[in-house]
């Protein structure tokens, strides 16, 4: 049966249904298809697509996210791609949708999110699975803005930083921010998207807080110290990347983090 589908950038896609070979180009998107329970449809991943281990030591790499290797996508024959606007090129995209149906996602938010892991399961037949996820979703988020904040200082300004040499931080208009918003905290970067920030503008900011987060820059201990040189009175921590900017199943997995992460601050 060939059903038609519409992506997230308003694309008309038509797939064999239910879709028999899958590759991933996102790797918050391939964990979500592990948990979705189609081990044995999806054929290729990204080498960044680390979770779940398993698939990362035995599924196809097709390349990197920005940098796809064309040619071995097309000799594994997918029936559906997978992408994502922020995460893949646009060109790489393009190039893929002449032989391929590809579906893209555009997530900026949590409702977003939630609605691509619907979206995702309607696609596979995976759309039970894909329900229970969103209402655990629903269920911990919620539970992280109404509970009590123990230690937690509330409404405080952070400063959320992706990125080294230039620094580079999360803001308006992305996942992480609403990410930090729905856990209490307010973004002190006014700029959409990803901004580069300069010694001064940091201090400027004068943030409360400043996470340095684990990825795509492996931040460490040394940077922390570099930043407390730079402004002595912000309180600097690293954090989990994948617990911020991850937008499918590990949302699940990113509440029990959150909490965690209230207690100690």
């Amino acid at each position: 049966m060939i059903s038609t589908f519409t992506d997230h950038l308003g694309n008309s896609i038509q797939i064999p249904f239910p879709p028999q070979r899958i590759v991933s180009l996102v790797p918050s998107q391939t964990e979500l298809l592990y948990d979705l329970g189609l081990e044995d449809r999806v054929v290729g991943i990204t080498k960044f697509c680390i979770h779940p281990q398993k698939w990362f030591e035995n599924k196809v790499k097709v390349g990197g996210t920005k940098k796809l290797n064309i040619e071995l996508i097309k000799r594994l024959e997918p029936d559906l791609i997978i992408g994502n606007k922020e995460e893949n090129t646009k060109e790489e995209i393009e190039e893929l949708q002449k032989f391929f149906p590809v579906w893209m996602s555009d997530i900026h938010n949590l409702e977003e999110a939630k609605q691509t892991i619907v979206d995702v399961g309607a696609i596979t037949n995976r759309s039970p699975e894909a329900s229970y996820l969103v209402e655990l979703i629903n269920t911990g988020f919620r539970d992280i803005k109404t509970l009590g904040p123990g230690s937690f200082h509330f409404n405080k300004s952070v400063l959320y930083l992706i990125w080294n040499k230039p620094y580079m931080a999360a803001g308006r208009n992305t996942f992480i921010d609403d990410v930090l918003n729905t856990f209490g905290l307010t973004n002190v970067v006014q700029s959409t998207r990803y901004p580069i920030l300069k010694d001064e503008d940091i201090l400027e900011l004068n943030p409360y807080y400043i996470f340095l987060s684990s990825e795509p820059y492996p931040f460490k201990e040394q940077h922390i110290e570099a930043l407390k040189q730079l402004v002595p009175e912000a309180h600097i921590l690293l954090v989990d990347g994948e617990m911020f900017s991850w937008y499918g199943s590990r949302m699940v997995k990113s509440i029990q983090y959150l909490f965690e992460l209230r207690d100690y601050l």
